[in-house]
């Protein structure tokens, strides 16, 4: 069953199409990969998908809903969650409270509960805190709680910002470049959690330029080239692709 589909997407600034005509699906539970070279477009698809950039043309759907028009927040309600290639986490915050920011799609309480605190209120706030370190214990940070999240180590950060993204509830999670900046252990830490993301039943669909990680995690891989879907197969299909390997297989940069 297709989660999410895009059609004809395209995206122009001036003269410059940055994403022309794509068109994909996305299936429940899938763990998807968007590759290509520095500036075939892949974050730029990414912006269209979570509501960052209106489409110059085409359509998206989202669990049988168009989203084309709906801004982030409404695709984020809906459960579409996202991470980016630049860390954006609240640094003087805890490690904990970073969490519960992701948690506000998700208030148990209205605002004049909220204003006028109570039994209510406090068993709602225990129960998120509860959530929110179950949350850091899947990524293996429950022990960083209390913590400021910009003491953490670099890859420590990473799976923070993943905790915070699952903290929305998304039935989808776009990763851009979730591997970005890590050394080895921490991407084989990353790849583990990614994995067990994954049979959770949790979409994934990540731009990345790690082939080792994209080959061994990737149900299904895409390749994007100047704007263009040029590819689309496993990772056996796409190691294989005249195309791919002419192009893409060991570039870096950022799309």
């Amino acid at each position: 069953m297709s989660l999410l589909t895009a059609q004809s997407l395209t995206k122009s600034f001036g003269g410059v199409v940055a994403v022309n005509g794509v068109s994909f699906a996305v299936s429940e539970g899938e763990i998807l990969a968007l590759i290509g070279p520095n500036g075939a477009g892949k974050t730029t698809c990414f912006n269209l998908l979570s509501g960052l950039l209106p489409p110059t043309a085409g359509r998206l759907t989202f669990a049988g809903r168009d989203i084309t028009r709906l801004p982030p927040y409404r695709r984020a309600c809906l459960g579409m969650a996202r991470t980016f290639q630049n860390i954006q986490l609240f640094g003087g915050m805890s490690v904990l409270e970073n969490v519960l920011a992701g948690m506000h799609l998700h208030q148990e309480v209205g605002t004049l509960a909220a204003l006028l605190p109570g039994k209510r209120l406090r068993q709602a706030e225990a129960r998120q805190r509860q959530r929110a370190l179950e949350l850091l214990e899947l990524v293996g940070l429950a022990h960083r709680a209390e913590l400021p999240a910009d003491t953490l180590a670099y890859g420590e950060q990473r799976r923070l910002e993943i905790a915070r993204a699952l903290a929305q509830e998304p039935r989808l999670l776009l990763l851009d470049e979730p591997a970005a900046g890590l050394n080895p252990r921490e991407t084989e830490d990353l790849m583990a959690l990614l994995e067990k993301l994954g049979g959770l039943g949790i979409t994934l669909f990540l731009i990345e330029h790690d082939m080792t990680l994209v080959m061994a995690l990737s149900r299904r891989i895409l390749v994007l080239d100047q704007g263009r879907l040029i590819a689309e197969g496993s990772p056996r299909e796409i190691r294989s692709h005249p195309r791919v390997i002419a192009a893409y297989l060991g570039e870096e940069g950022e799309g």
